[in-house]
């Protein structure tokens, strides 16, 4: 199972289009609201509705933890103790995490990016501690995969379909969204 997690201020882009390639390229994905509510709205004002609460799950079924970027939607989710617990307890037993955007920084601000390469969107690369920033679109680092912005959701979608599935189904669809 792929969980993405929306706090309100998430980026829309980065959520959706993320979880549709993944869906697309075979895996099962879960919006979760880390919220009091299943309806998160994003940072242009665009309500979503999660599939479960936070409390819904307890993710051991994890195959990838993802957080998407955005603001106040990437903060929302550093203030979230719980998640935070979760992502370095998957990270601690070498299971995938992944962030895009802004949300490195929760990555990074937390120890868990120490002698990784990462990336991030422009301007926020000071709160990558510890690692080796890049200037890829998405890039994988052992169990952690981190993406730049809105325009690199579909690569860093694809990324994560590649890790799960293989680079030749990445491609396939990559190939069906007209995309490459």
């Amino acid at each position: 199972m792929i969980y993405i997690f929306l706090a309100d201020g998430f980026e829309e882009t980065e959520a959706i289009a993320t979880a549709d390639v993944i869906i697309r390229g075979g895996s099962e994905v879960k919006l979760v609201s880390v919220t009091d509510t299943k309806t998160v709205t994003g940072s242009h004002g665009i309500s979503v509705q999660a599939d479960i609460m936070f409390e819904d799950s307890d993710y051991s079924d994890a195959e990838f933890l993802i957080l998407p970027g955005g603001m106040p939607g990437t903060t929302n989710l550093a203030k979230h103790d719980k998640l935070i617990a979760l992502l370095k307890k998957q990270n601690s037993a070498g299971k995938r995490i992944a962030a895009i955007c802004a949300a490195p920084m929760v990555f990074g601000t937390n120890g868990l990016l120490e002698g990784k390469k990462a990336v991030c969107f422009p301007g926020f690369e000071e709160y990558l501690k510890g690692a080796d920033v890049q200037s890829d679109k998405a890039i994988t680092d052992g169990n952690i995969t981190t993406g730049r912005g809105p325009g690199a959701a579909l690569d860093f979608g694809l990324e994560i379909v590649s890790i799960l599935h293989g680079a030749k189904k990445a491609e396939e669809v990559s190939k069906s969204m007209v995309y490459r």
